[in-house]
């Protein structure tokens, strides 16, 4: 390819990154997507679109934040390096998986996938302002909280990997789409409501496919890798520095093959015309085997003898899940007249609103970890003690 023709296909992809629709969502969200820096932009936290947001961007970049202390705390002082692989894995996962997304027609992704979604403009934004500074922090950040309460129950020491990577599918599943169901009300992001290849069906406000395929098989098949190829019995001595990081970029990289494997059977009623019914009920029943499968295997886990794995309690997993927990449910109530308000799903703003039955089922389900987690008084909090290592 000459350089005069490259030229010109760099111009054409870098106008389509604001193309039509995605004028059209940015400036229902109160900015023009042609107005932003390629690399990084700043914004005011008092100007921006909701004064939830500053708020959302505290919780989750200081939980993030959290997660790497104790991830190093728990190297140094155990040698166990897996929370700090699954933090730095997330965030290979992040670098794989949301480019495509912002950008589809620089992956010439954009005829089969078109335009998706936009997040609004935060206090700190990369990438033509479509990556907020708070979204990297939050991949991390859930990762971390579904993980840590799940080794903290002693899933992963009784019960190995794959059972526990399956609880911590459920565990991300009711925290995250208590947030996911949020955002489109709070202008957060915006999902394009004309996408009907990717955005359909929808729950309320949110695709079927963000709920089954970000908020639980992702967390929960890269936490399986990263368990499977670093964790307990794995690097004990055995594994260099080099090694772990390998293996954690790995785990990153591979996970949206996991992803791929799941959405087939919503996949076979998709094409030019799908079949959102069929789909809608495939997705369905994909979530439900989420709360079936992850919530029974959880609450058995919870009936086990604790002195069988009982792990101590950091004060990363007594402080953080609690928060997020408490931090969502203010910005919920704090929304609920409008969102009581709303007609035919939108509300005076012009905002959708997520589904208020889900989100209630995701708050009992939340609280109901939170019990089982606390629940052992045996548990000590930031000893030195080492969990019970088994062969992985």
């Amino acid at each position: 390819m000459s350089l005069g023709r490259t030229a010109v296909v760099l111009i054409d992809r870098m106008a389509g990154t604001c193309g039509p629709e995605a004028e059209a969502v940015t400036r229902d969200l109160g900015f023009d997507c042609h107005d932003v820096n390629p690399v990084v932009s700043f914004h005011n936290p008092a100007d921006l679109a909701s004064w939830t947001m500053p708020i959302l961007e505290l919780l989750i970049i200081s939980g993030a934040v959290f997660a790497l202390v104790h991830a190093i705390r728990r190297f140094r002082g155990e040698g166990d390096p897996t929370n700090l692989a699954l933090w730095f894995a997330s965030l290979a996962y992040l670098a794989v998986t949301e480019p495509p997304l912002y950008f589809p027609e620089w992956f010439g992704l954009d005829e089969i996938y078109g335009f998706i979604f936009a997040h609004n403009q935060f206090t700190v934004q990369f990438m033509d302002d479509r990556l907020p500074l708070y979204i990297v922090a939050f991949y991390p950040a859930i990762s971390a909280l579904a993980y840590e309460i799940v080794r903290t129950i002693g899933v992963f020491a009784r019960r190995g990997p794959f059972i526990g990577a399956v609880c911590v599918a459920f565990v991300a599943q009711v925290f995250y789409e208590i947030f996911d169901h949020l955002g489109p009300q709070l202008k957060w992001w915006a999902w394009n409501q004309d996408n009907e290849q990717v955005n359909h069906p929808m729950l309320a406000s949110v695709p079927m496919t963000s709920m089954v395929m970000f908020a639980s098989v992702s967390i929960g098949f890269l936490t399986y890798l990263v368990v499977r190829w670093v964790g307990p019995g794995r690097s004990e001595g055995q594994l260099s520095g080099m090694a772990i990081t390998g293996r954690s970029i790995a785990a990153g990289v591979l996970t949206p093959l996991g992803m791929l494997v799941a959405g087939v059977p919503s996949s076979l009623f998709g094409g030019d015309s799908p079949n959102v019914t069929a789909q809608a009920w495939i997705l369905g029943v994909e979530l439900g085997l989420v709360w079936l499968v992850g919530g029974w295997l959880l609450l058995r886990e919870a009936r086990s003898e604790p002195a069988q794995g009982a792990i101590p309690m950091s004060r990363f997993v007594a402080i953080f899940p609690i928060a997020y927990l408490v931090v969502h449910a203010g910005l919920w109530l704090a929304s609920l007249s409008e969102f009581l308000d709303a007609e035919r799903g939108i509300t005076d703003a012009g905002t959708p609103i997520g589904s208020g039955l889900y989100v209630t089922l995701c708050f009992l389900g939340a609280t109901g970890v939170l019990v089982i987690l606390f629940k052992d008084r045996r548990r000590i909090r930031d000893t030195d003690r080492p969990e019970a290592r088994v062969a992985i």
